[in-house]
C-alpha cells in the first residue's frame, strides 16, 4: 500500500477555510494553529517537485524547501500540505491566500514582484532553453524558422520565446497549454517540432521520456530565470521567515555544516557559528520562531549543497553540473550568498 501524503491536494485547487493563509496579516499564527504549511508546488517536475509514486513523498528542491519552512516554524518537516498549481494558478493562489508560500520553479520578475507577492532569495539560477528531437539535426534557435514550439501558458517562458524569435527574425507557431503534462505530451506525440522552458525543467522532463537520448537540449540560453519562493504581500514577518530559512541552507554550506555533522558544532567557540545555531543573539525569537530554527532546517533537509545534489546532482538522472555555475557558493565563484546571521 502506498504511503499517503498528509493534506495532499491533486488537481484542482480545493482548500478548506482552515487551510487558508492569513490575509494581509499573521500567516505564522495561522500556520501554527493549523499545524501545517500549505505549500504551492509544481508536483510534476523532476528536480523541483514530483510525487514519488512508490513512497508517496514529494521529492525535489522546491519540495525540500517546503519541508524546511515547516521544520523552522513547526519543528516538523512533514507538516506540509503540498498543493500542485498550474502556472496560471500561481498568482491567484498566493494573492487569495489559498497557499502560505509558493515554491514552484517560479521566476522572479519586476511585474510579479509588484503584482503577485514578495519574492524570497533565488534558490536556483536557471535559464530558458529549447529541446528538439535529435534526428532533426537542429543546433540553434535560428534554425527553427517555420517550426511549431510547445510552451506553457502564463509563464515568462512564453514571453521570452516571443522576444527571442522576434529578435532573430524567426517565424514560429506557439502550441500553448496550461498543464505541464499536456505541453510535454504534445511534444512527445510530435504535435510540435520543439518545446521550450527552463533548462532544469527540460532536463527533468527529458529524464522521464522513453528514450531521453532521442531529444537534444540546444546549447543556447535565451533568458535569465532566477527561481525562488513567493509569499503574499502584507505580511513582512512571514516573508522574513521564508527568506531566512533559505539563507540558512546557504549559510550552513558556507560554514561546512550539514545534516550529518551539525551536532558537532554545538557549544563551540566560533561566535559566527554560535549565532547561526541560535546559541546567541535571539534571532529566531525576533522572527517569532525558535532560536534554533536553523538547526531544525539543516537536520530536516541539509544545507544547500545537500539539497542541490539530492535534486540535480551526479547521482540523479538530471546530473546538472553545479561547479563553476551561478549556483555555486559565492566563495567558489557563484552567486549563492547569505547575509550575515547577526
Amino acid at each position: 500500500m502506498k504511503k499517503l501524503v498528509p493534506g495532499l491536494v491533486i488537481g484542482a485547487l480545493v482548500l478548506s477555510s482552515s487551510a487558508v493563509a492569513a490575509q494581509g496579516g499573521d500567516t505564522l499564527s495561522a500556520v501554527q494553529e493549523r499545524g501545517q504549511v500549505v505549500c504551492g508546488v509544481n508536483g510534476g517536475l523532476p528536480g523541483m517537485s514530483v510525487l514519488n509514486e512508490e513512497t508517496g513523498v514529494f521529492e525535489g528542491m522546491d519540495a525540500d524547501y517546503c519541508r524546511a519552512v515547516a521544520a523552522a516554524v513547526l519543528g516538523d518537516p512533514d507538516a506540509v500540505q503540498y498543493t500542485p498549481l498550474t502556472a496560471d494558478q500561481r498568482a491567484t493562489a498566493i494573492q487569495g491566500g489559498e497557499v502560505d508560500v509558493i515554491f514552484r520553479n517560479t521566476t522572479h520578475t519586476l511585474s510579479r514582484d509588484t503584482a503577485w507577492g514578495d519574492f524570497g532569495p533565488t534558490i536556483l539560477y536557471d535559464g530558458q532553453g529549447i529541446m528538439v528531437p535529435t534526428e532533426l539535426g537542429i543546433t540553434d534557435p535560428s534554425e527553427l524558422d517555420g517550426a511549431s514550439i510547445c510552451v506553457t501558458s502564463g509563464t515568462t517562458t512564453e514571453l521570452n520565446l516571443a522576444d527571442q524569435m522576434s529578435f532573430l527574425g524567426v517565424e514560429y507557431t506557439p502550441v500553448v497549454a496550461a498543464e505541464i503534462d499536456t505541453v510535454y505530451g504534445q511534444y512527445e506525440e510530435g504535435r510540435c517540432d520543439a518545446v521550450t522552458s527552463d533548462k532544469s525543467q527540460l532536463l527533468g522532463r527529458r529524464s522521464s521520456f522513453a528514450d531521453p537520448d532521442a531529444h537534444t537540449i540546444l546549447a543556447a540560453t535565451i533568458s535569465k530565470e532566477p527561481l525562488g519562493p513567493v509569499t503574499a504581500h502584507g505580511d513582512n514577518n512571514w516573508s522574513d521567515i521564508v527568506r531566512w530559512v533559505v539563507y540558512a541552507t546557504i549559510q550552513a554550506e558556507e560554514l561546512g555544516i550539514d545534516s550529518t555533522n551539525i551536532d558537532s558544532f554545538a557549544g563551540g567557540d566560533n561566535p559566527v557559528v554560535a549565532r547561526f545555531l541560535g546559541e546567541d543573539g535571539g534571532y529566531g525569537t525576533a522572527l517569532g520562531i525558535s532560536d534554533d530554527f536553523t538547526v531544525q532546517v539543516v537536520k530536516a533537509v541539509g544545507n544547500y549543497g545537500e539539497i542541490y545534489d539530492r535534486s540535480f546532482g551526479p547521482d540523479t538522472a538530471l546530473n546538472l553540473v553545479r561547479e563553476g555555475t551561478l549556483n555555486a557558493l559565492w566563495t567558489e565563484g557563484g552567486l549563492m550568498y547569505s547575509p550575515p546571521f547577526r
